[in-house]
């Protein structure tokens, strides 16, 4: 915790991270820090902006957790302190250090909420989330696994019936229940058709739990959990050899687990076996910062070896926090890495190279070799024989190689031999992003953009692997409207028999009795425990009074106090008043439940911690730490969902102490209150989602779009750029969309395709709205290289229907020119006469047909809706 104050009407930068210690207490902590220093801000005359800093606060994307759990609690403070004082505060979240040139970028944006990463911004904003939003996943007694309807375009992938996940097990195979696998290069390369040769099926390392071994498997045994290989493991099942797996360390994650095996397994492979790097020896590894390069840089490290690597320069702090010096680092983008470490071996060149790179490099690479050297190739593209290295550089030796070269048997000795130097500290863990597999066509898609850093992991839903069964006892805290109501849900919609209701006064609360016997009568069982929620021993001691026979399968937290008060008006006490039942509640159960099989935890949370509701500081930091917790489960392969809840009518939640007045203005307003049958039907939907954090809400977006000025973070659903034509998203919409183009002009034409190739490049880059797109920057400053590239020209030619050459995006490098060229594959007739005088050519121009109403008229009306929160690049 920090304030660092600058002269005169500059910007003053509030430092917040959480102190060492137990997360509940740094909560606390942090949370009374930053409201004290907020109440000191706001007394001073407004002369210049307060930028409240933090470092892994917010998630950036889907894949990303939260880092700081306390400071994502002082996130949803701010928040209220900026809704009650508009235009004084700033929230920035930064993946490097602050520096002068980031906050002037910063504050010129006038954005009051924002996320550094990569370089590039991302603001909050509030979006609607629908089923097309995810992957489908089959009926629940059906194996399925992820899979591709055609490939060439990300669009291809699908979860798709897999009835060989449930064969009849070979005698040395098991059938390994999935939880996390890891993703990989090669997984993209063949979902857009790139990967040379047979890639086999998406998927090739998990970690999970056995649930049948064949007749000659030993060494593991039903139960257990483990790690490996295994092909085609995006999926709840998959059947793989004992062999090419191994017992997770003690107390890793499913995510974690999933996320080393290739990794690195290839580089162990690569210079332990093939290599024989020894101490003393010097190394290049290409592509550091990426997956193999950074297991890679902890192995040769490991043994000995002086270590040289490339990257890309943004990359170049990832190896230096990795061990690797300044002065051994080099682009990968150019050839200098030559002169730069055959320098810096004093002329010698390196011992080994680890090679992934292809062309040019390759050559420049066996230039760099010593005398002697061995030259490691796990690149596809270039893969070059002996004898043709041998022939230009003698005395070199070349292996290109398949990790699965090895064998089962050594495959199994060589994750024993990583796990063992895992457990002894000597290697660690690479850092991992996981998307639900629901998701997996945003994962597979950041992962060709090269942003991130270390893994990339898919986790399987947790309904898919444990049904809410009759024997197992779901706990809901909370005994007033919302607990109660969603005890009744349930079991009467999802056949719960077991339930332990746990609030402060148990029995003794209101309507409790009149509850249990309501539920006795839909034939189940609830049994009553009065605790105060915030003391770990009593809760813990409350847990383990649930008969084994039905063991905890589930958790619902509804537990709330309100403590309400404008922050000049909080305390610290009132602070921790809101904070018990939320953070020290929910944070214990965590703990207290974490080992267990759990398919649900989920927790209600509110969206006063993301919109900054006035008056609710205090509420609204309680609630954000619950929605970044849920994040957190989720990195760690446990079941996490946060329902951030509008408000609720009267009949359930808190609002029974508002006037009639005050009733009638919620329901004019953009948030009308939910009722109780539109509350569940949200809650069904939210359950069957791949989210960890979700705002089920009614929405009035024409009251929205009548207010004098929409915040910035309700910008999206009061209307932005519209939506591409239904038809053109659909793999059959080219025959629409030449029917639509026939005896346009060449402007209406082009303005048409222009929408098309704009909104296809942003689907691509995986922006929220094509509006992110300027149609006259190149692509290569938007952001898209040759793998984007490609994936660009499948998807016009899936929505075109006209064949495009590889290259047509380095051909006609912005939005404007490929238009154009798209154009004059379709060479229309030039419609005669005045555009607008015949009523034929007026015809031509009619709105696009579409299935249905278009967004504006859906908007008209109050739905109800799932609002995803998150920060979108804007």
């Amino acid at each position: 915790m920090e304030t660092v104050d600058t002269v005169g009407s500059s910007p003053v930068v509030l430092a917040v991270a959480a102190g060492a210690g137990p997360v509940v207490d740094a909560t606390h902590e942090l949370t009374g820090w930053v409201l004290e220093q907020l109440q000191h801000w706001l007394r001073k005359e407004p002369v210049a902006p307060l930028v409240v800093w933090t470092r892994g606060a917010v998630a950036a994307h889907p894949g990303e957790s939260v880092g700081d759990l306390p400071a994502a609690a002082a996130w949803g403070l701010v928040r209220s302190a900026q809704s009650e004082n508009p235009g004084r505060i700033v929230l920035l979240d930064t993946d490097a250090a602050l520096d002068a040139a980031v906050l002037g970028r910063a504050l010129a944006t006038d954005e009051p909420q924002l996320a550094l990463r990569g370089g590039q911004f991302q603001a909050a904003r509030l979006t609607r989330v629908g089923p097309a939003d995810e992957l489908a996943v089959p009926g629940p007694d059906t194996p399925w696994r992820l899979g591709l309807t055609e490939s060439g375009t990300l669009d291809g992938l699908a979860l798709l019936p897999c009835p060989e996940a449930t064969r009849p097990l070979a005698p040395h195979e098991v059938r390994l229940e999935v939880r996390a696998a890891g993703l990989n290069f090669r997984d993209v390369l063949n979902a857009l058709g790139m990967y040379p040769g047979e890639p086999g099926p998406l998927g090739s390392e998990a970690a999970g739990v056995i649930v049948e071994v064949g007749s000659g498997v030993t060494g593991l045994a039903v139960g257990d959990r483990v790690m490996g290989l295994a092909f085609g493991a995006f999926g709840p099942l998959v059947v793989t050899d004992h062999r090419l797996l191994v017992a997770m360390p003690a107390g890793w994650q499913f995510s974690t687990a999933a996320s080393v095996p290739i990794v690195f397994l290839t580089a162990w492979y690569g210079l332990v076996d093939l290599a024989g790097l020894q101490a003393g020896e010097s190394v290049l590894v290409h592509a550091g910062s990426g997956g193999v390069g950074l297991a890679a840089v902890q192995i040769a490290r490991h043994l000995g070896a002086e270590i040289f690597s490339t990257a890309s320069p943004a990359k170049w702090p990832v190896l230096h926090e990795w061990g690797v010096a300044e002065d051994h680092v080099a682009s990968s983008r150019d050839l200098d890495f030559h002169r730069r470490f055959t320098e810096g071996t004093g002329g010698r060149g390196v011992d080994v190279v680890l090679n992934a790179l292809a062309g040019e490099f390759v050559d420049a690479s066996l230039d760099t070799l010593a005398p002697g050297g061995r030259f490691v190739e796990m690149g596809k593209t270039d893969v070059r024989s002996s004898e043709q290295v041998g022939g230009r550089h003698p005395g070199v030796s070349y292996q290109a190689f398949e990790l699965m070269d090895a064998g089962a048997v050594r495959i199994q000795a060589m994750l024993r031999e990583l796990v063992e130097l895992f457990e002894a500290g000597e290697l660690r863990p690479l850092p991992v992003a996981d998307w639900d597999m629901r998701q997996a066509p945003a994962a597979f898609r950041y992962m060709s953009q090269a942003k991130h850093i270390g893994k990339l992991v898919l986790t399987v839903p947790a309904a898919t692997r444990l049904a809410l069964d009759n024997d197992g006892t779901v706990v809901i805290t909370g005994s007033g409207g919302l607990g109660g109501l969603a005890a009744r849900h349930l079991v009467r919609e999802y056949g719960v028999r077991h339930l332990l209701l746990v609030s402060r006064r148990g029995a003794e609360a209101p309507g409790v009795p009149e509850l249990v016997a309501e539920l006795a009568g839909e034939g189940a069982t609830a049994l009553v425990a009065a605790c105060d929620l915030s003391d770990r021993q009593a809760l813990a001691g409350v847990l383990a009074s649930v008969p084994p026979d039905h063991p905890v399968t589930g958790v619902v937290h509804t537990a709330a106090v309100l403590e309400d008060g404008v922050i000049g008006s909080l305390t610290r006490e009132k602070l921790d008043r809101a904070l018990a039942p939320k953070v020290d509640a929910v944070w214990h159960l965590h703990e207290l439940t974490r080992d267990l099989d759990l398919s649900m935890f989920l927790v209600y949370s509110s969206l006063a911690g993301h919109l900054g509701s006035a008056g609710q500081g205090n509420y609204a930091a309680a609630n954000v730490f619950l929605d970044a917790l849920m994040r957190r489960r989720r990195r760690d392969g446990l079941p996490g969902l946060s329902l951030a809840w509008g408000a609720w009518t009267t009949e359930v939640g808190r609002v029974g102490e508002l006037s009639r007045g005050d009733l009638e203005r919620i329901n004019r307003s953009a948030m009308p209150l939910l009722g109780v049958e539109q509350g569940m039907e949200l809650f069904d939907r939210a359950l069957r989602t791949g989210h960890a954090v979700l705002g089920p809400a009614r929405l009035n977006p024409q009251a929205l779009r009548a207010q004098p000025d929409v915040a910035p973070l309700w910008r999206n659903l009061a209307g932005g750029a519209p939506r591409l034509p239904a038809a053109v998203n659909t793999r059959n919409g080219h025959e629409d969309l030449e029917h639509r183009l026939a005896g346009l002009s060449r402007a209406d034409r082009e303005k048409i395709l222009t929408d098309l190739v704009r909104g296809s490049a942003a689907t691509v880059l995986g922006h929220a709205s094509a509006g992110r797109i300027d149609t006259d920057r190149s692509f290569s400053e938007l952001g898209f290289d040759s793998l984007t590239s490609v994936e660009l020209r499948n998807l016009l030619r899936t929505r075109t229907g006209r064949t495009l050459s590889s290259g047509v995006v380095f051909d006609y490098p912005t939005v404007t020119q490929l238009a154009g060229y798209v154009d004059s594959l379709f060479a229309p007739a030039e419609p005669s006469g005045d555009e607008d005088g015949p009523d034929g050519a007026v015809a031509h121009r009619a709105r696009p047909a579409d299935d249905g109403p278009d967004e504006a008229l859906l908007l008209d009306a109050d739905v109800d809706d799932l609002i995803n929160i998150a920060l979108r690049d804007q």
